[in-house]
């Protein structure tokens, strides 16, 4: 019997980490499509902060669609779960690469915001 709870929980694990490898697979992308914009069309700096917030958004919004089609029950909170775990690591990479926390806590709140509800309306759309 404590098998089946073990594999349970690999089953919910191993799928919120293929959708994270996911998520963060078109956020490079993206971002390099961003890079070459920017090397190309000389982008101002507030365009870059828009496009990143851009790509934060569409990253969340995706993780949370594919969240919500493989869960099948309370998409919107899986959605929700996504982009807090996306989140989480991308404030992670920004501490250690950076030594700490490096930015406003407004911003830092608002793209936590922003992750969270996005994935969560990927998990309702699904």
């Amino acid at each position: 019997m404590e098998k089946k709870k073990i594999g349970n929980k690999y089953m919910i694990v191993l799928p919120i980490l293929k959708i994270l490898l996911f998520m963060y697979i078109i956020t490079g992308i993206l971002l390099l499509v961003l890079t070459v914009l920017l090397s190309k069309m000389q982008l101002s700096e507030g365009m870059v902060s828009i496009g990143i917030v851009v790509i934060y958004v569409m990253s969340g919004f995706f993780g949370g669609l594919l969240a919500g089609k493989r869960m099948k029950s309370r998409k919107f909170l899986w959605g929700m779960i996504l982009g807090a775990c996306y989140f989480l690591v991308l404030a992670a990479g920004s501490i250690v690469f950076h030594k700490g926390l490096d930015m406003e806590m407004s911003r830092f709140a608002t793209t936590l915001v922003l992750c969270v509800a996005s994935g969560m309306v990927g998990g309702m759309v699904s």
